[in-house]
C-alpha cells in the first residue's frame, strides 16, 4: 500500500504495517468523537512516525497513485472529522 502523508511525501508499506497502524488509527477515531485536539495530534504524530520508520519512501520520479492520504499532524478536530464522515472504516482501511 501507498501511503502518501500531507507535506511528507509517499511511502510504501507492507500489509503487517498497515495493521499495527490501526490501533493509532483507533485512537485518532475516539480523539475526533471526543474532540480532544491534544489526542489528535499525538496520535497523529504517532501514525506518521511509524509510517516514515517502517514505511519505504517513494522515488520522487516515481509516479504511484497513493492508496490513501494521511492529513498533517497538526490537523484539526474538525479537518480530520470531516475525513472520517467520507470513510466507514476510519483513516486506514481494516
Amino acid at each position: 500500500m501507498i501511503i502518501r502523508i500531507l507535506g511528507e511525501g509517499q511511502f510504501r508499506v507492507d500489509d503487517a504495517t498497515v495493521a499495527e497502524l490501526n490501533t493509532t488509527d483507533d485512537t485518532i477515531e475516539k480523539a475526533v468523537a471526543a474532540g480532544d485536539q491534544e489526542a489528535l495530534t499525538q496520535a497523529l504524530a504517532a501514525l506518521h512516525a511509524q509510517v516514515l520508520s517502517d514505511g519505504q519512501p517513494v522515488a520522487d520520479d516515481e509516479l504511484e497513485d497513493s492508496d490513501l492520504i494521511l492529513p498533517s499532524a497538526d490537523a484539526s478536530v474538525e479537518q480530520v472529522r470531516a475525513l472520517l464522515e467520507d470513510s466507514q472504516e476510519g483513516l486506514l482501511p481494516g
